[in-house]
């Protein structure tokens, strides 16, 4: 059996509960949030994951047999900014056990590990490197501001043609953009809404 005890990863936390956005929302799964991030949205809902050095480091051996004992398919490898790692040990051990793994990213590094499902989530405050918009699966756009829907239209613009389409209301504003939402996306079909339902379920 391989052994993946020597690749270790900053982990701020993880848990088994529901996927609350995308595609997958509503879907059991176990999240895996790794500490680190370059990016730095200002409204970020988990900035206390942005220094890696104050996470413990867990090895790929002990997050496979943590996630193993969970009975869901769906593993999220999330942060901070998880495509800052080398992932393939960490990917390639969760397949091993037979689970379909799908990373959150910003998109801002390329990706090193061999991904089922890439939710690519471009932020203003660093450019994205071309691989993510090859390789989106979803691009998820958080609208802030009224002003970023056109931003989102020029991101859909270099995705790849399999890719879906989501626009997701910043928690703190969505009371005041979703009708504007829902209009737009009535108005171009191609979008789907995308919302943080696990803040509504009040889950992890």
């Amino acid at each position: 059996m391989a052994q993946y005890s020597s690749t270790l990863y900053p982990v701020m936390e993880h848990f088994y509960t529901l996927q609350g956005e995308g595609k997958y929302t509503g879907t059991s799964a176990y999240f895996i949030r790794l500490g680190g991030c370059d990016v730095g949205c200002v409204w970020c809902d988990v900035k206390e994951s942005w220094n890696a050095d104050i996470h413990p480091k867990m090895s790929v051996e002990e997050l496979k047999n943590i996630v193993s004992q969970s009975p869901g398919e769906l593993v999220v490898i999330t942060g901070g900014e998880p495509a800052m790692y080398d992932l393939t040990v960490l990917v390639d051990a969760l397949h091993s056990i037979g689970k379909y793994v799908a990373i959150e990213t910003s998109g801002t590094s390329e990706l090193a590990g061999d991904v089922d499902w890439y939710t690519f989530s471009p932020k203003k405050f660093k450019t994205p490197v071309k691989e993510a918009y090859a390789k989106a699966s979803e691009l998820k756009i958080v609208i802030f501001h009224k002003s970023d829907l056109a931003w989102a239209e020029d991101h859909s613009n270099k995705v790849n043609e399999n890719c879906v389409l989501y626009l997701q209301p910043e928690w703190s504003k969505r009371e005041q953009l979703l009708p504007t939402i829902i209009e737009y996306v009535k108005n171009h079909p191609k979008w789907k809404i995308s919302l943080q339902t696990h803040k509504y379920l009040e889950i992890p």
